[in-house]
């Protein structure tokens, strides 16, 4: 296989962002280098001038801006100028590169990477982290935007040479919306895996072994609506009438963290919550390896990196059930955690009461959940899928 040009378009990356889509697509970029690939990351700069991200790839800013509004929502200003900054990018440079892998979120930088594009022979691999249906397009964004963004979705994914989706949950959306198509579902399991993790690492954490410290629950992410971080703290005053010393530490900000603490003085809780902010990797390992379980009571997940990660370190998880939430797909009941049915307290604190109540067996459990799957569900195997296919497309 021929040395390829590739560029990654995406307008947060990692380190310097921690959401899940940045650590795919860091992944993907070390990935593509390790075969050969010449990988330019085309992003928006959050760093000054001077001092970009340290990577084994090339960064190229096209834009410098905020993208989410006070409520946590990408806002129309900043999806428009990106997608400009990359149509400006791509006309300029289509000539240097053979394989672009763009994320349709926001779903303009597909029709701007289509248009530079048009006439050029590059390969176009379109990656769906979600596919929405217009009710949560408008839940999201309003009536008017929400509905516009709807259209441009369906049209979006006509686009492309290859698409490539992040869960069967999104498969099937996908496929629902373009009869036929044939993604790559991308197999991202072993992202989840911290550094000797399995190998090397003897701690009780790493083996699955149940904590020894008193019993917690952890929540990890970003403090948005979609979140439901307010579910969390009602839910443990119900776990805490059969586990009276269980609590709470939740990591992350966001817009929704004063809703949380209020929720939690609100379920008679306030002192069993911890909120413990951003941590770095080595903090937050320490915080989930310990936790008796990973609570994500989240309405939407294009696939709950999250749960993977807690699996990693044999932490089961609690999630809940949704027409959103593809997070539900890594989760076997009694094998690795549990699906609670709802949001409200009394079906979330039931699901957390059997998770802890089940201890270190299931953590044993959820460890070898995660080390059988991840050998099947891992990003370098979908990385070779994405350059067979594109070369074959070059031919």
């Amino acid at each position: 296989m021929s040395r390829q040009r590739v560029a990654i378009a995406y307008d947060c990356v990692f380190p310097v962002n921690t959401g899940g889509g940045e650590r795919v697509y860091r992944r993907m970029a070390e990935e593509l280098v390790a075969r050969g690939a010449h990988v330019t990351y085309v992003t928006r700069a959050q760093w000054p001038p001077t001092e970009p991200p340290t990577a084994p790839f090339d960064v190229v800013s096209v834009w410098r801006g905020e993208i989410y509004d006070d409520g946590g929502v990408r806002t129309t200003r900043s999806a428009v100028a990106f997608a400009f900054g990359l149509f400006r990018h791509f006309v300029r440079h289509g000539r240097d590169v053979d394989l672009v892998v763009v994320a349709a979120l926001p779903v303009l930088n597909v029709f701007a990477v289509r248009a530079a594009l048009l006439g050029r022979p590059v390969v176009i691999a379109v990656d769906w982290l979600e596919v929405w249906p217009a009710r949560k397009w408008r839940a999201y964004a309003g009536a008017v935007t929400g509905t516009v963004a709807a259209v441009l979705q369906w049209l979006a994914v006509r686009l492309g040479d290859i698409r490539l989706v992040n869960s069967g949950f999104t498969l099937a959306r996908l496929r629902a919306a373009l009869p036929g198509a044939d993604p790559i579902v991308l197999g991202l399991l072993d992202l989840a895996s911290p550094p000797n993790a399995f190998a090397g690492r003897a701690t009780p954490e790493a083996r699955g072994d149940a904590p020894a410290a008193a019993p917690y629950v952890v929540f990890v992410g970003r403090h948005i609506a979609d979140k439901r971080l307010d579910a969390l703290p009602p839910a443990l005053a119900v776990a805490r009438r059969t586990i009276p010393g269980l609590e709470a530490r939740v990591v992350g900000t966001g817009p929704e963290t004063e809703r949380a603490r209020a929720a939690a003085a609100s379920a008679g809780v306030v002192d069993a919550v911890h909120f413990l902010g951003r941590l770095d990797d080595d903090d937050l390992d320490a915080v989930v390896s310990g936790a008796a379980a990973l609570v994500n009571p989240s309405a939407r997940e294009g696939f709950g990196l999250v749960v993977a990660e807690a699996a990693a370190l044999g932490v089961p998880s609690v999630v809940v059930a949704g027409d959103d939430n593809a997070s539900v797909e890594l989760v076997e009941p009694g094998v690795n955690g549990a699906v609670a049915t709802d949001a409200t307290a009394e079906a979330l604190g039931a699901a957390i009461r059997e998770v802890v109540d089940a201890g270190g067996e299931l953590r044993r459990s959820t460890a070898e959940w995660f080390a059988r799957e991840r050998e099947s569900r891992n990003l370098a195997g979908s990385v070779e899928e994405l350059l067979r296919r594109a070369e074959r497309l070059r031919r």
